[in-house]
């Protein structure tokens, strides 16, 4: 029996769904086809125009390109079909991400003159991470130098593929008019008067029969590897074959992403896209057609890891100090739980988006795994063991809403109500507590320093970027606490632009941008003695402290290392703890710039008092002023933060990616092979490292990928050094 959904369609009739390619493809172009198709748009809207319906912000209508994720809903061939049109551009690959995380199925899109291009390889490895099943269009048939054949092939090699043709064009570029249906063999030609609007199906014509042939057997073969029955068929006459028969084992090889079915056409034309829509409703999954989603529940894995923790305790305990006691083990079966997509469960959702709408306040967008959800329900978080009360609930179409007052399992909606939802979250029942799969982000890659330009603009600076940060999880803000410069970052230029950007236009803020000062540290390189008299005598009691002290640099090479070897009183113990006090306020203020002072050994072996004048704040000083006098003489010199830098190339740009490092003065340390990639391992100076992800993508087309961390302080070249100085000097003049 079918399980009923909104306006009467069951699951079997529903289909969730994303567009996923690398910038530029046409992902855009296609969903407003699509909409326009299905009857939920009146008129196309072009990108190119700033159009779109879904590119609805400022910023997408301006650039031509997708930012954010935008959800609707369509009906074909009596189906609900949901759509999330995702973006191409690195920058916003989290949009992809958290996508992929609730849809059942996604339309591969290739420009047909591109291939599978860098873009592609990312999200296709993203869906590959969530078991997304997949149909392929090649778009942009009618493009000078389109090659279908050419865009399997780049599947195949790039995305280790098994992309297999359900239809093939009939010509290319300006002479691309139509199709073949390799499953009925027919030909679908359309109507250029009517701008692709009409099309004839007619018999494959005489000149394309041995090709059609020779890519039909194809299909047939491949296909039937998953079908025994198709198999006999085969080996027994093709044309005993029925399309049904043969599209029914597609669609189970396609469920188990065993194969991409592959279809071609011209959005931009209004060439394929029904066919496309077909293809959706025929070998994309259901709700019903994905394993159930399972999670656990919360309080009983508490239960069984505060068990197995008390076991391990005890056997340590009775166990003899040399026995080695084996960890007990945790059986995960114990508290997993399982939700089916049917409304007679407990109710389940992930939260996959976070957005500020300015009518309607927060919206967070879910998907329904199980259950139903009516509007003023409580539902329960229980990453965050906080229960809400749910407001309104909505169907989004875009940036525009359609209220409905119950949502049910395998919806995509938007709720009104919870606040401090963040992204990945699971809410629930109450009464049936249950977290399911969350989502992982890659760390941002790029930092800048922001600024209000006026004091007036701070607290709206700093309200609009937290609302940002819970909106995109790949967008951090933090305050560097050595420069006091609010820091943001984020995957690229773009994005952070991007960012700047919504806060202009949304929150009404002018900000300064600039990169962030460096870190600088600076150290001393050889050990003095330093004999420091402080003596002050201005009437009444003064100030008195003498100190003997070696200062040299740390082998560890961190912080202060002190060492007190002062015998017989002649500094009393008291005031010891005062010159250590004193030593570490001054090595925040290094003698060549002002950096902080890294590394520092201290050995006091002198000194003396008196009864009357010394105390601790006479020590106090002596150690600051002492200690400053001695680094001075120490040959300090300038450090700087060096990075661990790894970049996983294709073979190809080895070479480039290796000079360019060198030119940012990098050391180039192992090399090794991951998978069919390359992986190169260096040591780079952070100040070298602005602006090395937009660098990185020009060299490699995109290809490349890298990831840095902080490995130590080294000195700074003497030129490099004179340099930074002289832009001090300037600075601190200006």
């Amino acid at each position: 029996m079918a399980t009923e959904n909104n306006e009467g369609f069951p699951l079997e009739r529903t289909r969730n769904i994303g567009i996923m390619a690398h910038i530029d493809a046409g992902k855009t172009t296609a969903t407003e086809r699509i909409l326009f198709y299905t009857g939920r748009l009146h008129r196309m809207g072009e990108v190119h125009e700033g159009a779109a319906t879904m590119d609805f912000m400022e910023q997408e209508k301006e650039r031509g390109i997708t930012i954010s994720s935008a959800a609707t809903t369509c009906y074909w061939d009596d189906h609900r079909v949901n759509i999330i049109d995702t973006p191409g551009h690195v920058d916003f690959t989290v949009e992809v991400e958290r996508s992929l995380r609730v849809l059942d199925g996604a339309i591969a899109l290739f420009c047909a003159v591109g291939g599978v291009e860098p873009q592609s390889e990312t999200v296709w490895r993203q869906a590959d991470k969530y078991n997304v099943p997949r149909i392929g269009f090649v778009n942009k048939m009618d493009r000078t130098g389109a090659d279908f054949e050419n865009v399997l092939e780049m599947m195949e090699d790039r995305l280790n593929a098994n992309p297999i043709p359900l239809q093939i064009p009939i010509g290319s570029g300006d002479m691309f008019r139509g199709v073949i249906d390799l499953i009925r063999n027919q030909a679908v030609v359309w109507d250029e008067e009517s701008q692709g609007m009409k099309w004839d199906v007619l018999e494959v014509p005489d000149d394309l029969k041995p090709e059609a042939k020779q890519w039909r057997i194809k299909l047939l073969e491949s296909v039937a590897e998953y079908d025994d029955e198709l198999l006999m068929k085969y080996l027994e006459g093709e044309e005993e074959i029925q399309p049904e028969e043969l599209e029914a084992v597609i669609r189970t090889a396609t469920l188990n992403r065993d194969i991409t079915p592959m279809f071609c056409g011209s959005a931009l034309k209004n060439k394929g896209i029904q066919r496309l829509l077909d293809g959706v409703i025929k070998f994309l999954p259901s709700p019903n057609d994905v394993p159930p989603v399972t999670g656990h529940d919360p309080e009983e894995k508490r239960k069984v890891e505060s068990a197995a923790k008390k076991a391990a305790k005890e056997a340590a305990e009775e166990a003899d100090d040399d026995e080695e006691v084996e960890k007990p083990e945790v059986n995960e079966e114990d508290y997993e739980v399982v939700r089916h997509p049917r409304e007679d469960e407990p109710f389940s959702a992930v939260a996959f988006k976070i957005t500020t709408d300015p009518y309607v306040g927060k919206l967070t967008f879910i998907r329904v795994y199980s259950g139903t959800l009516e509007s003023g329900s409580k539902v329960y978080s229980p990453t965050r063991d906080e229960t809400e009360r749910v407001g309104r609930l909505m169907f989004m179409h875009a940036n525009s809403r359609e209220d409905v007052d119950v949502i049910r399992a395998g919806d995509i909606a938007a709720v009104v109500g919870p606040k401090n939802l963040k992204t990945g979250d699971t809410i629930c029942d109450p009464e049936h507590p249950v977290v399911l799969e969350s989502m992982e982000f890659p760390e941002p890659v790029i930092r800048i320093a922001v600024e209000p330009k006026s004091k007036a603009d701070r607290d709206k600076l700093m309200n609009g970027l937290v609302k940002l940060a819970e909106e995109d999880p790949t967008f951090n803000v933090s305050t560097d606490e050595e420069t006091g410069q609010t820091i943001i970052a984020g995957m690229g230029e773009l994005h952070l632009e991007i960012i700047v950007d919504r806060l202009r236009r949304e929150f009404k803020v002018e900000a300064n941008v600039g990169q962030p000062q460096v870190a600088y540290r600076e150290a001393i390189t050889r050990t003095v003695d330093e004999h420091y008299v402080l003596k002050k005598q201005s009437g009444g009691r003064g100030q008195f402290a003498e100190v003997y002290m070696e200062v040299g640099p740390s082998e560890e090479g961190k912080g202060l290392e002190f060492e007190n070897e002062i015998k017989g009183g002649v500094i009393p113990k008291e005031f010891i703890p005062s010159v250590e006090r004193g030593i570490e306020s001054a090595m925040e203020d290094g003698p060549i710039a002002g950096y902080p002072i890294e590394g520092v050994k201290i050995r006091l072996y002198d000194g003396d008092h008196h009864e009357v004048d010394s105390d601790q704040n006479a020590f106090e000083i002596a150690g600051r002023l002492g200690f400053r006098e001695a680094a001075r003489n120490a040959d300090p010199v300038l450090m700087e933060p060096v990075m661990d830098v790894e970049v996983i190339t294709p073979e190809e740009y080895m070479g480039d990616i290796i000079g360019d490092l060198n030119s940012r003065r990098g050391r180039i340390g192992k090399m090794g092979q991951r998978n069919d990639a390359q992986v190169i391992n260096a040591e780079v100076p952070l100040s070298e490292m602005f602006g090395y992800s937009t660098d990185l993508r020009s060299i490699s087309q995109g290809r490349a990928i890298y990831t840095m961390q902080f490995e130590t302080y080294e000195p700074v070249p003497d030129d490099i050094a004179k340099e930074i100085l002289d832009e001090d000097t300037v600075g601190a003049a200006a």
